[in-house]
């Protein structure tokens, strides 16, 4: 669906599960059928996002714009969180076409080649001096839940927020080497967030570009020999790898982020994210056994199991130094997801099944919990069949409302939280924004079912309700959003292809993508067992900003 606009025609984004629709092989061209519609409206957004529609009551942006000329190419990486196999961008043949250069005319650097960020050039402002912390933030440091830091919110918003400048700065240690997992990229910038003396430390980027993709990421790494790549092998059609996470390895030990960011500055701009920053892991005495370091949540165990399912060799050093380190002091569980097709036990290690196996074990049933909302938040949304009893109430619902070994199944209300095009049109950044949250028309006309769960975004306790999210949270909430019986912060978005699904008479689980997030139980918080976590009291469909719980931490059941 197309719309014409002050900033030229944009084109609304496609979803990332379209997988009843044959769709060519990741990095191949295509011509007269379905075209990637991000990448189109990505590339829309960089021609015509010089002037964007602000809302009009938002704080203004402090700073001034950049005096940098725009570059007359299009943005041709694709920000979807799920390409569902489709060419990431255009095909080298279909970008614009330029004059014949003339041989006097010096050739430019590399790096201004490298295709901007979806907003133009001329859009972005430089942060004032304050915006990057000069000494250690306040950090909390019971949950190590953060939101990223917006330009152009009043100061207090960002009090406790993180930038990636931030997370990379020497306050937090001093750098050896670090991996960057991630969708999206501009190798460029990303160098350029890391501090002067550790920007030539070695960077292994693992990602799943294939063909033309793959080759336009290499290029933009030509000036930077200390990047290192490692693709993710992407066995199943409409795939694609998705996890956000950073490893960092220090002289003084070593720390994991997982987050809902790529490495483009779009999404550290003005756009709401979430992250879960470790502790620094101290590394282990000599000759420590096989199962030291773990924590009680099994973190250690289940990210080396996540690493592994990689099958590269690249990450092998990696894997032996997490073995290396003491990573007791975690208290989340992982949940991640990684292409198979998977039966028996196995069916429970990845996906919606392997959340609905911790909520199982590690939770119990609440009084009245018929009236305990499940809420999902998400930015993007994958094909899900002709009727709720597909997928959505047929199996992820199911998983959502898991609460201990009940044999009860309550059917209560379920709440989606999703931008609406006011939303978007008042948000920090216009219209273009909304090339974050791909949901095909096509798609949507399929399951007009699904609206009437949905529920616009608002996050007006952290001043969030203009930046648009890009960070996905799924959580239990009681009926006045008071106690929490779980938070998820994910890089999964609302699809079968972030989360699985049962095939085979329910026998096989099968996931197409790489997806990575952290489950918050107050079980692993208190020492009492389980229990709730107490939250500010909420308005009514809050996104996000429930978490993390006020000073009273939790409450006993």
């Amino acid at each position: 669906m197309s719309q014409d606009s002050q900033h030229g025609k944009w084109t609304i984004s496609s979803s990332d599960d379209d997988d009843d629709e044959a769709l060519p092989p990741s990095g191949t061209a295509t011509s007269g059928s379905r075209q990637p519609t991000e990448s189109k409206a990505r590339q829309s957004a960089a021609k015509n996002q010089l002037n964007p529609v602000k809302y009009e009551t938002s704080p203004s942006l402090a700073g001034k714009r950049k005096k940098v000329a725009s570059d007359s190419t299009g943005w041709a990486l694709s920000d979807s969180d799920e390409d569902d196999g489709e060419v990431k961008g255009k095909s080298l043949s279909d970008l614009p076409k330029k004059a014949p250069p003339n041989p006097k005319t010096k050739k430019p650097k590399v790096e201004s080649e490298r295709p901007p960020s979806p907003h133009g050039r001329l859009y972005y402002i430089d942060e004032p001096d304050d915006f990057f912390e000069s000494r250690l933030p306040p950090l909390n440091d019971t949950y190590r839940f953060y939101l990223n830091k917006v330009t152009g919110l009043e100061k207090k918003y960002n009090n406790g927020a993180l930038h990636i400048r931030d997370i990379l700065s020497p306050l937090f240690g001093t750098l050896k080497e670090s991996v960057q997992f991630n969708y999206c990229f501009d190798i460029a910038w990303m160098v350029k967030q890391y501090p002067s003396e550790f920007r030539d430390r070695p960077v292994l980027i693992v990602h799943g570009d294939k063909r033309e993709a793959k080759a336009r990421l290499i290029q933009q790494a030509q000036p930077f020999p200390h990047v290192r790549f490692c693709q993710a092998k992407l066995d199943i059609a409409f795939g694609t790898h998705h996890t956000k996470m950073m490893l960092l390895w220090y002289e003084e030990g070593f720390r994991v982020i997982i987050l809902t960011s790529n490495l483009i500055r779009a999404d550290w701009y003005q756009k709401t994210q979430g992250m879960w920053m470790s502790p620094l892991f101290p590394r282990l005495p000599k000759e420590s056994s096989a199962s030291a370091g773990e924590s009680p949540t099994f973190f250690k165990r289940d990210l080396l199991e996540y690493l592994a399912s990689y099958r590269a060799p690249e990450l092998e050093e990696w894997i032996q130094r997490i073995k290396e380190h003491d990573l007791s002091e975690t208290r989340v569980y992982l949940v991640g997801s990684t292409p198979g097709r998977y039966v028996g036990s196995d069916m429970e290690r990845w996906g919606h099944l392997r959340l609905r196996k911790l909520l199982y074990e590690h939770t119990n049933p609440i009084p009245g919990e018929e009236r305990w909302p499940v809420i999902g938040q998400f930015s993007s949304i994958g094909s899900m069949g002709l009727d709720k009893s597909k997928w959505l109430a047929g199996e992820f619902q199911r998983t959502l409302t898991t609460l201990g070994k009940s044999s009860l199944r309550p059917d209560p209300p379920m709440h989606l939280l999703y931008p609406s095009v006011e939303n978007v049109r008042t948000s920090l950044e216009g219209y273009p924004a909304g090339g974050s949250l791909p949901y095909s028309i096509q798609t949507a006309q399929k399951q007009l079912w699904l609206h009437s769960y949905f529920h616009r975004w608002k996050a007006e306790a952290t001043g969030r309700s203009h930046a648009m999210p890009h960070i996905k949270t799924y959580m239990r909430a009681s009926q006045d959003y008071s106690q929490l019986a779980w938070f998820l912060v994910t890089s999964a978005n609302l699809s079968k292809a972030a989360w699985g699904a049962l095939e085979k008479n329910n026998t096989q689980m099968m996931v197409r993508s790489y997806e990575l997030g952290v489950l918050y139980l107050p079980s692993a918080f208190i020492s009492l067992g389980s229990g709730t976590f107490l939250t500010a009291r909420l308005p009514t469909h809050t996104a996000t900003s429930g978490f993390p719980p006020d000073h009273t931490h939790t409450r006993l059941i």
